[in-house]
């Protein structure tokens, strides 16, 4: 990689990494039932598309790290209690699933896309990683709730049925509005590498 190659991705992961980190800290004051919303998961997909997989894994433990810190601090009541209550399954369940969703979301990009330029791909990969980002981002965080905070799972639900309380009450709102604003994005995301490609 040449060094002007270098300096443009180093540049354009800090400029991003700066973005994942400002609208995270924004969500966490949006709230849609016990947990906040997720507004990083687009530019964490514009960073998986530029740059690959690796940038989409940084980017996403950025965005995972800014999770974690919302629940040391109380500024998501649902992680928080979470944290309260086992704070190293915490941070490896904010971590892990923000890591899990950009990578995923470079790699079903690249895999896709490969080294086309064509629009079609493009769009294409743009809507398919916006629609898994967020499916992995959501399904790790439930299962891991599931498998490793049942009881306060249970608890939350105060007599509800449990899947009905995870599908409708927990992520149901949350999981559309990500995935709904990532598809609509995904025209701003081609366009931003379209623009890229050709620079």
């Amino acid at each position: 990689m040449r060094a002007s190659e270098k300096t443009r991705r180093l540049t354009g992961l800090a400029l991003l990494t700066a973005i994942v980190a400002v609208l995270q800290v924004v969500a966490s004051f949006i709230k849609f039932g016990p947990f906040t919303i997720t507004l990083a998961l687009a530019p964490i997909l514009i960073g998986a598309a530029l740059y690959g997989p690796k940038a989409g894994a940084y980017l996403g433990g950025v965005f995972g790290l800014v999770v974690l810190i919302a629940c040391i601090l109380g500024w998501d009541p649902g992680g928080s209690t979470l944290w309260n209550a086992n704070p190293f399954l915490t941070a490896c369940i904010c971590l892990v699933k923000g890591i899990a969703a950009g990578l995923a979301a470079g790699a079903v990009y690249r895999a896709i896309v490969g080294g086309s330029r064509a629009h079609g791909r493009m769009m294409t990969g743009s809507i398919v990683a916006g629609i898994v980002s967020p499916l992995v981002n959501t399904g790790l965080f439930v299962l891991a709730l599931t498998l490793l905070f049942h009881d306060i799972l249970v608890t939350w639900a105060a007599g509800s049925e449990l899947i009905y309380y995870i599908v409708f009450v927990l992520t149901g709102i949350n999981f559309v509005l990500e995935l709904v604003l990532n598809l609509v994005l995904s025209t701003v995301i081609v366009r931003v590498v379209g623009a890229r490609s050709l620079a």
